[in-house]
Parts: C-alpha cells; structure tokens; sequence
C-alpha cells in the first residue's frame, strides 16, 4: 500500500504544470489573463483578441524593419554655403558634327571625305539614300573629282576653318546681371571648351573647382546656342 502511494506521488511529481499556474507565473503581459479559471469566458476572450493583435502587430513591426534594413538605407547632410563672387563657369559644347559643312571645300574632301563618313575608299558618296536631295547637289559637286587636282591638307587648318566659331553660336549671354560676349571665351581643347578669362580679359569672380564651375554654370549661366548640324547653310 505505502509502495502505491510513493508511486503515484512520483507520477504526480513528473507531471508538468497545469497550464494556469504557468500562465499566472509567466512575466508576459496579459497571458495570465487568458489562462485564469476564475475569469469569465468573455473576458479571457477578449484578453485573447487584445494579446494576438498586440502580438501580430509586433510581429508586423518588425517584418518592416527588417525589410528597411536590408535596403541598406543612408541619410545624406548637405550644407548650403553663399559664395559672395562666383568664377565665370567653363562651358563644354558637345556637338556630333565637329566640321561644318558648308565650310568644307573639295580638296577638304577630297583627302578627308572618309574621315568626314562622307565617301568611301573608292571616292564614291556613302549611304545616298540619307542625304537629303538639295544636300546631294551640293555633295555630288563637291565629290566630282574628275579634273580636280589635290592640293596639300593641314588638318590643323582644316579644324580651325570648319569647326564652330563661339561667336557664331553665342547668341547672348547673362552671368550675375552683366552682359558677356564672345570675348569673355576663349578655347582650351579641340573639344570645344570654352572658358573666361580670354587674353587681355579679367575673370569674373573667384577660384572654384571644376565640380563647383560644372553645377553652377546650370544655376547661374543663361546661354543659348544656336544648334549647328553637319549639313548647314
């Protein structure tokens, strides 16, 4: 008899907690609400819906946050600076056709037609059905090799007489409320790239560097080129 009871005091001993006394010892809130015999059903129901809503939410909140994180976001300052006098701002055209071709004359052509995508190797007009009917009088006149004796190319020359002229394309010109004119340029490459401080010229403003003159010359420069295309008149 003793032996039965020492067992079944052995079974009750192995026997896990029933689940109110878990609830009513756990520190997360309101689960001992919803486990808790004494309370009414609704209530425990109601605790019920309060705790899986708090918890879904939780839940959502941190599926967000775990999404922005994996986007690797950032958080760029910028400081806003007022430069009292501004440098007169470099100025790149950026033009497909380098050579007018009004200027180009037949010996030009002749020794450059190739170059110019203009001929072939053989001296013959490329791609005819591109050119424009009134264009090709003027190119078959000018590729008519017949009697035409070469004469000596400089390309030097040839880019200084058929490249654009800044006082051709500048129409006007406004930097800080004061007029400016093709003289206030002056070129630096063989890209087109004009800059002020011409010969004989002061500048106008500061020193700033290349990064600063690139952005502000969009801000503060109003200048209108006229557009000059390959084939012009």
């Amino acid at each position: 008899m003793d032996i039965k009871n020492e067992s079944e005091d052995n079974l009750d001993c192995d026997r896990p907690a029933p689940i109110e006394v878990f609830a009513s010892r756990s520190t997360l809130h309101g689960i001992s609400h919803m486990f808790s015999y004494e309370r009414q059903c609704i209530k425990r129901c109601i605790w019920v819906m309060f705790f899986m809503g708090s918890f879904s939410f939780l839940v959502l909140v941190c599926a967000d946050r775990v999404k922005f994180y994996f986007q690797y976001p950032h958080v760029t300052s910028l400081d806003e600076v007022t430069a009292p006098m501004m440098a007169f701002p470099a100025i790149t055209f950026c033009n497909l056709n380098a050579f007018r071709f009004s200027r180009v004359t037949r010996n030009d052509l002749y020794h450059a037609g190739e170059l110019l995508a203009l001929l072939n190797g053989r001296y013959e007009i490329r791609d005819t059905h591109l050119v424009e009917d009134s264009v090709m009088m003027t190119l078959k006149d000018k590729a008519d090799f017949s009697t035409f004796k070469p004469r000596p190319f400089n390309m030097r020359e040839f880019y200084d007489r058929t490249g654009h002229d800044i006082k051709e394309m500048l129409l006007s010109c406004y930097f800080r409320g004061v007029e400016c004119s093709p003289e206030d340029f002056s070129v630096v490459s063989m890209n087109a790239n004009f800059v002020s401080g011409a010969e004989g010229r002061n500048l106008i403003g500061g020193d700033w560097n290349d990064g600063e003159i690139g952005f502000m010359s969009q801000m503060f420069v109003s200048i209108h080129v006229q557009l000059l295309l390959l084939i012009d008149t």
